[in-house]
This record gives structure tokens, sequence and C-alpha cells, in this order.
């Protein structure tokens, strides 16, 4: 009798020595993830604003989830952590939508985990609060950080993800833009000069990836969220908020829930819509006064 190994889990189990393998065996092959029965959405910069607000909103709906953070893990995890609550997979992947080594390994954790994407929301973004005036305030290096994240970054995302959206009829990606790109104002001008590209690559990717693939943006006015009272400073911040809802017709701003809500009707919905940048402000563009 072979005594049992140190770490058999079965004190009472006989091993007995093992037979000769036969000579170059086969190796096994790697099974093929099984594609989710539910559908999948993956939200770029997600673990707060309004990609968080994004993610919930598929999940609500019965979606599977992909959370992506380029840096700290932990709102991440709490965003996902919300959706497993509502009955659903969520995925978290830390990455960074401007190198394109991290997009590609992304998207291949999601083909693991999901075997699916059903639809894509680029909303990651970045920007340098400088006052349209301060041309000395702005260097070639905060464009190229810049545009890295804001445009370079979705179209590594819709490149990485392609083959899995292609795989799914009705598939779509959303990019988040902003009125910034067609009113000349927002956090800098290398901002807005960001979403304006990033609009022009919407409807490029939109004749580019059809009929399989549809490809529309979301450009908001005015966002009630953290990040833009912490770039703005609170009293700036109170100060424009006061002139955007004086100026703006239903006397609001946006919230990021009502972005969340136009990118689950662009990315769910909206079968025949592609190529178009949604406004979505308010009324601003009708001005008051």
């Amino acid at each position: 009798m072979t005594p049992a190994s140190d770490n058999s889990s079965d004190p009472g189990q006989v091993f007995a020595p093992a037979p000769t393998p036969a000579p170059n065996p086969v190796p096994n092959p790697v099974p093929a993830p099984v594609p989710s029965q539910r559908r999948v959405c993956v939200v770029s910069g997600s673990s707060s604003g309004i990609g968080a607000a994004t993610v919930l909103r598929y999940a609500r709906e019965g979606w599977d989830v992909v959370v992506n953070c380029a840096h700290r893990i932990e709102p991440a995890q709490a965003v996902a952590d919300a959706c497993r609550a509502l009955g659903v997979s969520a995925l978290v992947v830390r990455a960074d939508v401007a190198s394109d080594a991290d997009c590609r390994r992304l998207a291949a954790e999601v083909e693991a985990a999901f075997g699916r994407v059903d639809v894509l929301v680029n909303s990651a973004g970045t920007t340098k609060f400088v006052a349209a005036k301060d041309l000395d305030g702005l260097q070639a290096e905060d464009f190229q950080r810049i545009y890295a994240v804001n445009v370079i970054g979705p179209w590594q995302m819709t490149r990485a993800l392609l083959p899995l959206l292609q795989r799914q009829p009705g598939s779509g990606v959303v990019n988040i833009s902003s009125i910034a790109a067609t009113m000349g104002v927002g956090s800098s001008i290398a901002y807005m000069a960001s979403k304006g590209a990033l609009n022009a690559m919407t409807v490029g990717l939109a004749r580019a990836l059809g009929p399989q693939v549809r490809v529309n943006a979301i450009a908001p006015g005015m966002v009630d969220s953290p990040w833009l009272k912490q770039g703005l400073g609170a009293e700036r911040y109170a100060a424009t908020a006061v002139g955007y809802r004086a100026r703006a017709t239903l006397d609001a701003l946006i919230l990021p829930e009502d972005v969340a809500d136009a990118a689950w009707w662009l990315g769910a919905g909206a079968a025949k819509t592609t190529g178009e940048v949604i406004l979505l402000d308010a009324g601003l563009r009708l001005s008051r006064g």
C-alpha cells in the first residue's frame, strides 16, 4: 500500500503509482467561453458620475455589466456591488483607455467572463480647467493627454471590443461627448476640441461599422456632478449653475441619470439610429434670454 500524500484532502484515500503517460500526449483544448444568457454592456470610466449612472441603468434592466476604472479600484467595486445587488453579474476591470494594451486586455477579460458584448459606452474622460482666454495655460502636453483619453480612448476601446460587438445583432457604441464641442464653452479649449473630434469620429465610425454596429454620441449640457464642482470650485460652480438654468428653457441642469437614460435608449433601442450626436441640454440651445 502506498501511503497517502501529505496534502491529501481525504486521509483514507489510497494512492497508487501513476501510470506512464502516453508519448506526445495531445493537450486538452481550452474550452471557449459560454456566452452570457443576458446581454452585456461595457462602460468605460464607470466608477463615478455619468459612467456609474449608466452601468447601473443597464443593470436595472437585467444586463450583465463591466465596470471600468483607470486608478482606484474601490469606487468601481462599490458600483459593481450595487449592480450585483440588482441580480446581475458585474465584472470590474482596471484599465486605462489611453493604453491600447489595456483596452485589448479588457476585451480579453470580458470575452473570458461573458463571451459577448452588446453595447459599449465610452464614458471615460478627462480635462484641465483653464479659462478660454488663458492661452498660456494650456501646453501641447495638455492637449495630448486630453486627446489620449477623450478621443484615442474611445477609438481603442471600440477597436478592441469590435469583434465581440459584431457577433451580436443590433449592437451599439455610445460615446459621451459634450455641448462644449459646439457651444465654444467648457472647462478648456483642449476639452472643447477633443469633444469636437469625438463627434467627428462618431460619424466616421457609424459609416465604417454599419450595418452590424450602430455608433452614436450624447452631448450633455452642464452636468450636476461632484467632478465638475471640484474642478470649478464651489463658488464658481454655483454661479455657473445659476446662469445655465436662467438660459435653459427647462430651467434645469443635466443629471448623470439623464445621460444614463439617453445612453440606455441609444444602446438598447434606437435600432435605426446611427451617426447621431444627441443634444441633451435642457433647452440651452433655445436660450431664453
